[in-house]
């Protein structure tokens, strides 16, 4: 992804949201090779963001700490405002914050259902609807949204989470198709098992049932993913958009 002043400069502006740990962190420091980068987390998080960006400052990299709740669009609205203002534009986003809240249909809460679509689904919505009034100024940006293998096929005790995500790749088709005459890109990655906290936690029994569900036989790892988000973010990419990229070893092929 390049500016938008016409030099061809490399120095592309990103934002990630959810970015203190996880698929988020190694995001982020995947995308400050390529320019400055914002972390977004809650306020809560504060401790574990300045920690990223102490990463990637030692890695020679520039980063902007705009913690901020996702699903507040007032919030929103000013993360995007310090970025631009302190960035100067805002090239690249990636709807990377998310939550889970498992159950069972008959067993799930209401509040286990609303705070993972809020989360999930209306802190993209929001998180999108600020980053595109910036990128549609600029004609050229990228919106990358995280979704999740789960999305396309489902997952028992996962209603909340499912629906979430599948409810994302459609926002990212509508907003891909709205964004396009601006030169502006949608696209949404869907992970399958990613090593993390959670799955280091698995019984080897468990984990060899896992392996046995992907063809590439592993898990997949964080790099894995933010490898994608680079490609896509990047001008190698500036023809696809509204696609879901699997990053699953072919576990729902």
């Amino acid at each position: 992804m390049t500016g938008g002043d016409g030099s061809g400069s490399t120095r592309a502006v990103s934002l990630v949201t959810g970015a203190r740990r996880g698929i988020g962190r190694v995001i982020a420091l995947r995308l400050a090779a390529a320019g400055p980068v914002a972390l977004n987390d809650v306020e809560q998080a504060r401790d574990e963001l300045d920690a990223v960006a102490e990463e990637v400052r030692r890695a020679g990299g520039e980063t902007i700490v705009v913690p901020g709740d996702v699903t507040d669009g007032e919030q929103v609205n000013t993360m995007v405002k310090q970025v631009t203002a302190e960035a100067g534009r805002l090239d690249v986003l990636v709807n990377n914050a998310g939550i889970t809240r498992d159950g069972l249909l008959v067993r799930m809460t209401d509040d286990q259902w609303r705070s993972v679509l809020e989360v999930n689904l209306t802190g993209a919505f929001l998180c999108s609807r600020a980053a595109a009034k910036v990128m549609l100024r600029q004609r050229s940006g990228r919106i990358i949204n995280m979704a999740s293998v789960v999305g396309l096929m489902g997952n028992a005790g996962q209603a909340n989470y499912s629906a979430s995500k599948a409810g994302l790749i459609g926002l990212t088709k509508s907003m891909a198709r709205e964004l396009a005459p601006r030169g502006i890109t949608v696209n949404a990655i869907a992970p399958g098992f990613i090593i993390s906290p959670m799955t280091d936690e698995l019984s080897e029994e468990a984990r060899e049932r896992l392996h046995a569900l992907i063809p590439l036989g592993r898990l997949g790892s964080a790099e894995d993913v933010a490898e994608v988000v680079a490609f896509l973010a990047s001008a190698a990419a500036g023809y696809i958009t509204g696609q879901v990229l699997q990053v699953d070893g072919g576990m729902h092929m």
